[in-house]
Formats: C-alpha cells, sequence, structure tokens
C-alpha cells in the first residue's frame, strides 16, 4: 500500500458547502439509475469483513460516466444545447455525453482514436452520436476535438475537470449513505482524471468525516498518486494500457485541488490484483467488469492485507463493466496469479539420469499448473514450473523447500517477463546471439498493428528472437531481441525511444541468462 500525502503543507481547508449544494441538486435521474450497494457474501467472508459493491456497472451504458456528463449538459444555457456537444473519448465517457445528448434531443460530436475497438465505436453509433475517429491516441483524438469544437461551435464536456461533472460524480456517494447508514470505515474509488474521487470525497467528507475516502490506481497509471506526493500536477510521459478506463497522463486541475485536500490515501495495484478483483466480483455477481471498474475493489482487499481488520465494513465502487469479451483469456490467465493462488519458479536441477524424476517427486501433490524442461548442457539443467498455492506468500515457502532439497530455485511469481514471455519460449536457446539485448514492448492492438511495429523498427540491427502473443487485448505485447554491438548502444536506445511505445530493457533479467542466452 501507498500513502499518497503530500509532504508538503496542504493549503487552508476547503469550504464544502458549494460543492454538497451541488450534489445534492444534481440532476442525474433523468438518464441514471440509483444503483445497488450489494454485500459480496462470498469476499467478505475471506476477508473477514463485509465488503459492499457499489454497483455502477448496472447503469444503463454501464458505467458512471452518464452521471457526469448529463450533469453538465443539462446545466448548459439553451442556446448551446440547441448548437450540440462534443467530447474526445475511446470508452465510457463516449457512450455516457451520447446517452445525454439522446435524452437532451441535442447533436453529439464524439472524436475517437483510430485505435478504437469497434465495439466501443458501435455502442455510440447505437445512441445516434456522430463518431469521428482521428488519430493513433487519445492525445491527437482530444487536440482535434478541441479544434472541432471552435471550427462547429460545440461545446466541449470535459471527462472529468469539471465542477458540474464532479457533482453529477459525488452522487454516489449520496446514494452510498442514504444506503449504508451504519458505521462505514472507508470507501475506495478508481482514479484517472480524478472527477469520480473528488466528487466522492467532497460529499462523504461534508457529510461524514469520519470515513476514510481511498483513491486506487495502476502502479504504471498513478498521475494522481505522484501529483500529491509532489505537491503539484504531474505529467506522465506513458501509461499503461491495461486499465484504458484510467489511463490518464495528467489530472485536472480542479479534480487535483479536491483529492489534495480530501483523500485519505491512495493505493496502487497491478494487473494480476486488477484481474483477481475481476474474478472476486463474478463469483460473487456473476458479472464481468472491466480493468477499470475493479480497480477499486484491488485495491480495498490491498489495503486490507497491509491494514488488517475484521469486521468492518468497506465499499468499493465498481465503475464500469465495458469488457471487451477476448480479453478474458487473459484475465483468467491472470488472476490466479493475482490472488497468489498460482506460483512460478525458474528452478535448476543437475543433468543426470533420474534427477528429472527425483525432482517431480520434490514437487509432490501440489497441483501442476505448468511445467516447461528441455535438456541444456552437461552439467545443469532449468525447469520452468507452476504450482498451485492456497496462501499468500506459499511461494516463498516452496521456493525455500526447494534451496534445501539442493535446487537452486528462483520465485518468478512477481515477474512480468516471465508471465508474459518466458513461459512461451522456454528452450529457445542459441549459439548465435552475440551482442543482443532484450526489450519489452507494449502498443495498442489493431489489425496490422504488429506489422506497423516491425516496420517502426530500425533495420540497422539485427532481431535475434522475437515473441507475440495475441491476448484480445487492448494491447499487444512483444518481447525482441536485438544484436546491437557495445558502440551502437547509445544510438540504438536514442532510436527505440522514438518509437513512442513504453518498454522495458530485460538484457539484465536472470530468466534470461537462465532460458534463453
Amino acid at each position: 500500500m501507498n500513502a499518497a500525502k503530500p509532504s508538503v503543507r496542504r493549503p487552508a481547508r476547503l469550504n464544502l458547502q458549494p460543492y454538497l449544494q451541488k450534489i445534492l441538486t444534481a440532476r442525474v435521474y433523468d438518464v441514471a439509475v440509483e444503483t445497488e450497494l450489494e454485500l459480496a457474501r462470498n469476499l467478505s467472508q475471506r476477508l473477514d469483513n463485509r465488503i459492499y459493491l457499489k454497483r455502477e456497472d448496472s447503469q444503463p451504458v454501464f458505467s458512471f460516466k452518464l452521471r457526469g456528463a448529463y450533469n453538465k449538459m443539462v446545466h448548459l444555457p439553451p442556446k448551446q444545447i440547441a448548437r450540440g456537444v462534443i467530447c474526445a473519448s475511446a470508452g465510457n465517457h463516449a457512450q455516457g455525453v451520447a446517452l445525454a445528448a439522446k435524452r437532451l434531443q441535442c447533436k453529439a460530436v464524439v472524436v475517437m482514436p483510430e485505435t478504437t475497438p469497434q465495439l466501443k465505436i458501435d455502442a455510440v453509433l447505437a445512441l445516434e452520436a456522430e463518431v469521428v475517429l482521428h488519430g493513433a491516441s487519445f492525445s491527437e483524438a482530444h487536440a482535434h476535438a478541441l479544434h472541432l469544437e471552435k471550427k462547429r461551435g460545440l461545446c466541449f464536456v470535459h471527462p472529468f475537470d469539471d465542477p458540474d461533472v464532479i457533482a453529477g460524480q459525488g452522487t454516489i456517494a449520496m446514494e452510498i449513505l442514504r444506503q449504508h447508514q451504519g458505521p462505514l470505515d472507508a470507501v475506495f474509488v478508481a482514479i484517472g482524471g480524478g472527477g469520480l474521487a473528488a466528487g466522492v470525497a467532497a460529499y462523504i467528507k461534508a457529510v461524514r468525516p469520519e470515513i476514510k475516502v481511498i483513491g486506487v490506481q495502476m502502479q504504471d497509471s498513478d498521475a494522481m498518486h505522484r501529483s500529491l506526493l509532489a505537491g503539484k500536477r504531474v505529467r506522465l510521459k506513458e501509461v499503461g494500457l491495461f486499465s484504458d478506463g484510467t489511463a490518464v497522463k495528467q489530472v485536472g486541475r480542479e479534480t487535483f485541488r479536491l483529492c489534495r485536500q480530501l483523500l485519505d490515501d491512495v493505493v496502487l495495484v497491478g494487473t494480476d490484483a486488477v484481474c483477481a478483483a475481476i474474478k472476486d466480483v463474478f463469483q460473487d455477481t456473476r458479472s464481468i467488469l472491466e480493468p477499470a471498474g475493479a480497480l477499486a475493489l484491488a485495491g480495498l482487499k490491498q489495503y486490507l492485507d497491509t491494514h488488517p481488520d475484521k469486521n468492518g465494513d468497506y465499499v468499493a465502487v465498481t465503475c464500469g463493466a465495458n469488457m471487451n469479451f477476448d480479453r478474458l483469456r487473459f484475465v483468467a490467465e491472470r488472476a490466479d496469479v493475482g490472488e497468489e493462488r498460482e506460483a512460478l519458479f525458474a528452478v535448476t536441477i543437475p543433468e543426470r539420469r533420474g534427477a528429472f524424476r527425483t525432482f517431480c517427486r520434490a514437487v509432490g501433490p501440489r497441483n501442476v499448473t505448468e511445467f516447461n524442461y528441455r535438456i541444456a548442457g552437461p552439467e545443469q539443467a532449468h525447469i520452468f514450473v507452476g504450482l498451485g498455492t492456497r496462501a499468500r506468500g506459499e511461494s516463498r515457502r516452496i521456493a525455500s523447500e526447494f534451496e534445501k532439497l539442493g535446487y537452486p530455485t528462483l520465485d518468478i511469481t512477481a515477474d512480468e517477463l516471465a508471465k508474459e514471455h518466458i513461459r512461451h519460449l522456454v528452450g529457445g536457446r542459441s549459439q548465435l546471439t552475440e551482442h543482443e539485448l532484450l526489450y519489452r514492448f507494449e502498443f495498442p492492438e489493431r489489425p496490422g498493428a504488429l506489422m506497423d511495429f516491425l516496420a517502426a523498427m530500425d533495420p540497422s540491427w539485427n532481431i535475434s528472437l522475437f515473441h507475440y502473443r495475441n491476448q484480445g487485448a487492448d494491447y499487444g505485447r512483444v518481447l525482441i531481441g536485438i544484436q546491437v554491438p557495445p558502440g551502437e548502444r547509445a544510438a540504438f536506445r536514442h532510436s527505440i525511444t522514438a518509437l513512442g511505445y513504453p518498454f522495458a530493457d530485460e538484457s539484465g533479467n536472470p530468466l534470461y541468462r537462465l532460458f534463453l542466452k
């Protein structure tokens, strides 16, 4: 768990009366429904606390975003409504604006990146909005939307940095406190740009200040967390693509002002933890959340790991369910690791007759989820093995047991290279890998994306290893080995930085030396 309270002195305490009034008078129920505050019975029993899910995934557009969008638009002057509205979004905000516009009988233009999945485009078109596809990223779509705003006289509806949008999202907190009038320890909310967190915190701190409001962000999209620590808004160079609904490079001015004053904490979680939370919600509700929708629950679980409590009352806002179905195979694969129900190991055994069988006996009755072995040399062999686990921290105990039996062991359960690539490449050694470097890349997934990525690579250096696996997600992951002479490495680094894709240097990863080099 990561505390996000800034080290700098906070400004004078906020007067929350204006926001309280805005939230109490917000107009959202023309389009939104009061969603259920549902007890997650299975999860509550596992965590020894009462865990409630605020089911914003059950809204007409399967997300909370319509609250803020409609509240903003319904307060626009009639002349502006007559001209129409515009927004930039590839997801939930787009649907919220489109539905609000349909209700208000006004024109809506939604600018989306050209990389947007057809599922999301069709959802907006079904609500009778005009869709404009522009650019390869959200930033390019956003800039084009601002251009069209001026050119066509439209009103830009911001996804989070607007008082009326914030107030609309704050009605969620109003419902929570009406639905749960007893003691409540904390409410957890996902943070992208900060509109949901700001609205929920403003209402709760005005009415029930003893209740903690805790934001949750992805480790690779933590703009609010970094901004709170710095005491000013920080702009990220890159954001992770898994939780696309919260992948925001810079939070809003107004949302930062409110969150800086009102949030009690911010928790950072990883991809595996979010996948585990998606599975948790499915087991209790039979509903499937998108990654951003499960973010709050992942943070709640992590918070309770570091702040043990029993018999408490906690709420997680499940804020969205616009999930690409093909993504589920990735979620299913990573959920057990996120819940620490699977552990991964790299084990070295002596290369002699009977050694493989002896190691298998050491594994014992444990459930084997994956087992990769290939003869590698006259002295030693390396095994990639996945084992089912029942408790957190069990992987460390298993690794220790293997070590005591004389098997050098790496616990690689948390290693991204292992989970994404190595498990599919074990045994891929070569004697022709002089001057090889190993890098991981991410890029937006769309038809032809892999070929576009390869075409963008500088041909000056030889590709000596390549692994790509389509996970059905909105982004692709590639592992590349490239042969770069020592004197050309500065130029190589400059070249891959210029590509504009997130990357990680894995050349020093011990798994590379064990299985591939």
